[in-house]
């Protein structure tokens, strides 16, 4: 399952406490865009409103063979959940601190699918400690690779 866009910020930005596959209604030039690889959401979050999801700020670029019907890059878009999900992303998004981002768009079964997911923000000092695990990591890493091709 090949992701066609990944939002990187999202796991350096929030702990991410619950993820949810969520269907994405789409235009046939927004489709075609997305085939071409050209999407972005870095800065897109989604937000419960009256009782259905929306998912707002990400950029999906319009179709260079597009006509007048060519879509809105930045317009918000209605994410398919079931009702029982939605009260629950309802309920969780409602905590202090927590958002919905979306972590990537991806394929499945011909369709165009979000991974939904909700965070709680992470404060400086959390990206921080990020940063050093993953760079005693790296240096653990490569510390045994050079022990191994000494052999």
């Amino acid at each position: 399952m090949p992701d066609i866009v990944t939002n990187s910020k999202a796991r350096r930005d929030y702990h991410i406490l619950e993820t949810f596959e969520a269907g994405i209604v789409l235009r046939g030039t927004e489709v075609k865009a997305l085939r071409a690889g050209k999407g972005q959401i870095a800065d897109a979050f989604a937000r419960v409103e009256n009782g259905e999801v929306f998912l707002h700020q990400a950029h999906i670029d319009e179709y260079a063979h597009g006509n007048l019907q060519n879509h809105q890059p930045k317009a918000p878009r209605k994410l398919l959940l079931h009702k029982s999900e939605i009260r629950k992303l309802f309920g969780l998004a409602a905590v202090k601190g927590n958002a919905l981002v979306p972590l990537s768009f991806y394929w499945k079964n011909g369709r165009v699918k979000v991974a939904l997911a909700v965070g709680k923000g992470k404060a400086q000092f959390d990206k921080r400690e990020d940063l050093k695990r993953r760079e005693t990591d790296r240096e653990l890493k490569r510390a045994t690779m050079h022990r191994f091709r000494g052999r």
